[in-house]
């Protein structure tokens, strides 16, 4: 596999990934004279839904964007609430606001950092339009047990799939469920546009309104009856469109995603077995076999671990917190609520390096660094032990 590396040591967090065709590829879009949505997105939309098999899907310029129109297009406005994880990326949180509805933070799993099922039928209440489960590392979230409910409602499930491209649940890729699916094809996730994201919509007609929604509203010209002027504008929409030189990166990069799967499943499985030894350190369980890995996350202890953070950093290993809780960040400060599992683990995750260009040298070094850091507390950590949250789940 060719690469094409960045400045950016081997131990970064995370860094995009290439695989040496993609210049080619935005040259012969730069030639079309063609920038904006045009037949390489199209062409693109295709091949996105062949590979997730489903009948559409439609690419946007951000997976924010595509968080936005998904739940404008399940209803969802002023007045009314949308379950999310507390423990998420803010873009969650920002969609919800840009529509004029607000969020219900809940709780998550502490063993895999993903909401539950239950988690979200305790914060239902009369005002729930949507539930937004936050596929956290790429692992699929599975709401089999109130599904029935939430139909009886109309409740919309509006999936933030944005680490999970690639990723299956009861044998069929994410985006295939039936729900508003929604990806982020951003720099540094497992198929990257430089920037983009797609939703998978629920049936042909919310298709064409995503289609519209995403183009300020206007009308295809072969959708309209009088010719003489170049577009109508229909209904609100927003600039949202996927550019044709953002789709030519990921054109070639799904070419080749059957390897990058292989490569950060290995990844994920070769720091399993290098973690597994190491006192105080517990790894966040992935469902690895059903996943294709977005980050490789770990548990220490509390007490110790803005100090590891710290210890990390000073050796060259960009490790990182994902996330701070939304609940408890300024903006959202009004409609915070007690989330204790939250809170618990917000204060012990690390993300470790994470990207196809690591080697297993980087691997030993950043593993070998991190049980270093961990041990240099030995008091601390009798103290403060992190509570265990399951095998890695290596399979």
């Amino acid at each position: 596999m060719t690469t094409v590396t960045s400045p950016s040591g081997p131990a970064a967090n995370a860094r995009p990934f290439l695989h040496g065709t993609e210049l080619a590829a935005i040259g012969r879009v730069l030639e079309t004279g063609q920038y904006g949505h045009g037949h390489e997105t199209d062409a693109f939309e295709s091949e996105l839904a062949a590979h997730l098999g489903v009948d559409d899907v439609v690419a946007v310029a951000t997976g924010t964007a595509a968080l936005h129109l998904a739940l404008l297009a399940a209803g969802v406005g002023p007045g009314d609430e949308v379950v999310v994880p507390s423990l998420t990326f803010c873009a969650s949180v920002q969609a919800i606001l840009a529509t004029g509805a607000q969020p219900r933070f809940v709780d998550v799993d502490p063993a895999t950092l993903c909401v539950t099922a239950e988690h979200i039928q305790t914060a239902l209440t009369s005002a729930t339009r949507a539930v937004m489960p936050v596929l956290y590392g790429g692992r699929a979230v599975d709401l089999a047990p109130i599904r029935d409910q939430l139909a009886e409602r109309d409740i919309a499930v509006v999936e933030d799939a944005a680490h999970a491209f690639g990723s299956l649940t009861a044998g069929r890729r994410v985006g295939a469920t039936g729900d508003l699916t929604c990806f982020s094809f951003d720099a540094i996730k497992a198929l990257t546009c430089g920037d983009g994201g797609a939703i998978v919509p629920r049936h042909p007609a919310e298709a064409d309104q995503l289609r519209r929604a995403r183009l300020l509203g206007m009308t295809s010209p072969r959708e309209q009856r009088v010719q003489t002027v170049s577009y109508l504008v229909a209904v609100p929409g927003f600039r949202y469109h996927l550019s044709t030189l953002h789709a030519a990166i990921g054109r070639v990069q799904l070419t080749h995603f059957d390897e990058v799967t292989a490569c950060r499943r290995h990844l994920w499985r070769s720091y399993a077995t290098a973690l597994a030894n190491v006192p105080g350190v517990v790894l966040v369980d992935l469902d690895v076999a059903n996943t294709v890995p977005f980050n490789c996350v770990v548990r220490v202890p509390a007490s110790v671990r803005d100090t590891v953070h710290a210890r990390l950093h000073a050796a060259g290993i960009q490790a990182g917190v994902h996330y701070p809780p939304n609940h408890l960040q300024p903006a959202f400060a009004r409609w915070s609520r007690s989330l204790p599992a939250t809170e618990a683990v917000a204060s012990e995750i690390l993300s470790l390096p994470f990207h196809p260009n690591l080697t297993d040298a980087d691997l030993t070094f950043v593993v070998t660094a991190l049980a270093a850091a961990v041990s240099a507390e030995p008091a601390a950590l009798h103290r403060g032990k992190a509570v265990p949250a399951g095998q890695p789940g290596v399979r």
